[in-house]
Formats: structure tokens, sequence, C-alpha cells
């Protein structure tokens, strides 16, 4: 048969149930705080690492960039020996769209994939 417990006043030793969960709250507000902390320091730590790489990255399409207008010029002045200045730059433009054309079709096929 089962015992019923008695009911009895608490002890010294013995915490009122209040007393416990305020305690139980309060540990559980400083371990979301310190899980906040943790992130915000590795964040910040990755993202301190990143920023020179990205920078470096910045400059190098920049760079690319040039090395393309460049390459455009030289296509223009290469053909205006043949084809005279006007119809070269028509002829250089259509050559480089036709390029850029061909990466968007690519890249898009590849999206369509992944998704």
């Amino acid at each position: 048969m089962l015992k019923v417990p008695d009911q009895h006043q608490p002890t010294g030793d013995e915490r009122p149930i209040g007393e416990l969960v305020h305690q139980l709250i309060d540990d559980g507000k400083a371990y979301a705080r310190a899980e906040v902390g943790l992130l915000k320091a590795i964040a910040t730590a990755k993202a301190s690492a990143l920023a020179i790489p990205a920078g470096l990255l910045l400059a190098a399409l920049f760079i690319g960039m040039a090395a393309l207008n460049a390459l455009a010029f030289g296509i223009v002045l290469a053909l205006a020996k043949f084809v005279g200045p006007l119809l070269a730059g028509l002829i250089g433009m259509l050559i480089l769209a036709a390029i850029a054309g061909a990466m968007i079709w690519y890249a898009i096929g590849r999206i369509r994939r992944a998704l």
C-alpha cells in the first residue's frame, strides 16, 4: 500500500520553492548572457580576421576591372586599323557582351541546378 508523506514544516536546511525558482531564473539569465557574449566574441574575431582578405579581394576586383577595360581598349584599337574606329568599338562591345552573356547564362544554369 502507498504511504502518504507526512506534511511537515520545512527545517532550517530546506529552502522555499520560490527562492529556488528565483535562483534558477537568475542562473538561466546568466547562462544566456554568457552564451551571447561568447557568440559576440566569436563574431568579432572572425570579422577582424576577414577584414584584410576582404580588402584585398576588393582591390583585386578593381584591378581586374581595369584590366578588362584595357583589354576592351586593345580590341578596339586592333580592330580600328581594319574597319574604322566606330565599327571597331561596336565589334569590341559585341565581343565582350557575348562573353558576359555566356557567363550569365552559365551562372543562371548553375543556380537553377543548385536550387
